[in-house]
């Protein structure tokens, strides 16, 4: 079997608190390392399944779709949008984005505010709260000046005035802001001291694409746009579940397989280093660990890990286990190395 491992943020930021991640710095250090274009995730991903040639290319990822076909809807031929629910906080001169990791957001809550604020989209858009934290407009109509935007969670506290959309839909999203200053839900939020949610966040504009392919059996993730890329290419998908132990029960004993941890990003896009080591503490214990373990055992024959943002790939197999002249070396001296 060889599993490949698409973990963004693993390298992160200096400054993470010193932590033991045996597996993870000899996987790195004996592995034979490939160089890409950078790329986020989306990006990534897109790229994997056939959708551009290249993160170079500037082919968007029509995330809106792909999270519809995720979530069992029939995309059909139509525009979609994500427009997930944000918190936009007004600095002295600028407006920063805390995208839905920073703050938790109930079913109800999610469906109370989607409800408020379809009455303003009727002819245009039709809305549909998915999950709290990703939510979808799908255009009733063609035309309108395209969107080009990244994802709430790569600007995390950034200044959005370069990353709003066109012009021409401004009118719109003031509409919606207004209708969400004003709902209880908010007002609720805002005597419990929590950050309400006075914005959606348009990215990932476009029609499902042409079936979507790619060399893997199955995928395991979470993430929607990675689920709805399977589901396009007709491959076997599912959760990761708890981790590798339970993962591998599941497996076959061959083929090549994908598994998208993207556990790290929020932490990272939030700044919270603390929970970042959390993270990847637990990505140690509950995937790397178990997974080399796996590998010097022979269950699995080849394991490689993707960091996306990095442009960079470590494939190992079992034989470059035994390559003990290359030393492990702590991830933050690695990550030091690639800033």
């Amino acid at each position: 079997m060889h599993l490949e491992l698409v973990v963004p943020a693993l390298f992160p930021a200096q400054g993470l608190p010193p932590a033991s991640l045996p597996a993870l710095e000899l996987l790195l250090a004996r592995g034979r390392r490939s160089e890409a274009a950078a790329a986020d995730l989306e990006t990534w991903l897109a790229c994997a399944f056939g959708l551009a040639k290249s993160p170079r290319e500037t082919v968007p990822v029509p995330a809106g779709a792909l999270t519809a076909l995720a979530h069992g809807l029939d995309p059909g031929a139509y525009e979609w949008l994500r427009a997930d629910p944000v918190h936009l906080r007004a600095e002295r001169d600028h407006v920063l984005l805390v995208p839905s990791p920073a703050f938790a957001l109930s079913a109800e809550e999610a469906q109370a505010l989607a409800l408020a604020l379809a009455p303003l989209l009727v002819g245009r858009f039709e809305l549909h709260a998915l999950r709290p934290d990703q939510w979808c407009l799908r255009l009733e109509a063609e035309g309108g000046e395209a969107i080009v935007a990244q994802p709430p969670i790569t600007l995390a506290g950034a200044n959005i005035d370069p990353h709003l959309p066109p012009k021409a839909w401004h009118p719109l999203l003031t509409e919606l802001q207004m209708a969400l200053y004003e709902h209880p839900v908010n007002t609720t939020r805002e005597r419990r001291g929590e950050p309400v949610i006075n914005s959606l966040w348009l990215w990932g504009a476009g029609k499902l694409p042409p079936a979507a392919s790619g060399p893997w059996q199955s995928l395991s993730a979470n993430d929607a746009v990675a689920t709805g890329l399977a589901r396009s290419a007709g491959m076997r998908h599912r959760t990761p579940g708890a981790g590798a132990a339970e993962w591998l029960e599941r497996a076959p004993e061959d083929g090549r397989h994908l598994l998208v941890l993207d556990e790290l990003r929020g932490a990272q896009a939030l700044g919270d280093l603390d929970a970042l080591a959390l993270r990847l503490r637990e990505i140690e214990e509950r995937w790397l660990a178990p997974l080399l373990a796996a590998l010097k055992a022979g269950r699995v024959g080849m394991l490689t890990i993707h960091v996306p943002e990095a442009a960079a790939s470590f494939e190992t197999a079992r034989g470059d286990l035994r390559r003990f002249w290359r030393r492990p070396r702590p991830l933050a001296e690695y990550a030091i190395t690639q800033a």
